[in-house]
């Protein structure tokens, strides 16, 4: 049912773990699951320097929480935050219908990040 990258990001979750000194952190929790992620950014020159997660949920919430942050790192905020969660479950080769949702997690965590590192810079 699931893909080699799925299941690699799924037993080797990249980014896994609080930063410390974190510019800005996003948490969402499903309603529909339970699902738990927490995203946490350090911020550079308008660039996600530092990424990292944590995730209580299913396999489907830390592989997607995994992958995305390996997407996200580098990138100008705006180009991270235009990162989908459908873009996220393909990079894993897709993920059933009842999980698109981790996906969607994913990133709105992020996007709940970076407006916390905004509100915290006067931006917002």
């Amino acid at each position: 049912m699931y893909g080699k990258v799925f299941i690699d990001h799924l037993d080797n979750p990249r980014n896994f773990g609080e930063l410390k000194g974190a510019d800005g952190i996003g948490i969402v929790e499903s309603p529909r699951c339970g699902d738990l992620i927490r995203i946490f950014i350090k911020v550079q020159d308008d660039r996600i320097a530092s990424i990292r997660f944590k995730s209580e949920g299913c396999g489907a919430a830390i592989a997607s929480s995994s992958i995305a942050t390996e997407m996200m790192t580098g990138k100008r905020l705006d180009e991270a935050l235009a990162i989908t969660g459908k873009q996220i479950a393909n990079k894993l080769g897709g993920l059933p219908e009842n999980r698109i949702h981790c996906a969607v997690l994913a990133q709105d965590a992020l996007k709940i990040a970076v407006q916390d590192y905004r509100t915290q810079r006067g931006e917002i």
